[in-house]
């Protein structure tokens, strides 16, 4: 069964850093896209950032030159280092993956989210 596997959030103060981390568990043949949602309690879920396997990156607005997305394809893993931390970057992340079991057939997957709240 395929998976994937956050971890890293936390509680930080603003202006701090933490680095989440979603690895990708089970068999299946390869990766397509990795990304990272967030989700603020009353708000819809956004997309953070995320990258595709040729290492194109997309960020959105609020987060360009805090956030960087990177994906270690050897484990399956895409990682969100977190800079320059703000009260409105707290919410609930989500990884997001689009894997296909097979050639040909694709399935999306959702991480089971990790709280990240920014307070001092």
């Amino acid at each position: 069964q395929v998976q994937l596997v956050e971890s890293g959030g936390g509680l930080v103060q603003p202006g701090g850093s933490l680095r989440l981390s979603c690895a990708a568990t089970g068999i299946f043949f390869s990766i397509d896209h990795m990304g990272w949602y967030r989700q603020a309690p009353g708000k819809q879920r956004e997309l953070v950032a995320a990258i595709i396997s040729g290492g194109i990156t997309n960020y959105v607005d609020s987060v360009k030159g805090r956030f960087t997305i990177s994906r270690d394809n050897a484990k399956n893993t895409v990682y969100l280092q977190m800079n320059s931390l703000k009260p409105e970057d707290t919410a609930v992340y989500f990884c997001d993956a689009d894997i296909a079991k097979v050639p040909g057939l694709t399935y999306h997957y959702w991480g089971q989210g990790t709280q990240v709240t920014v307070s001092s």
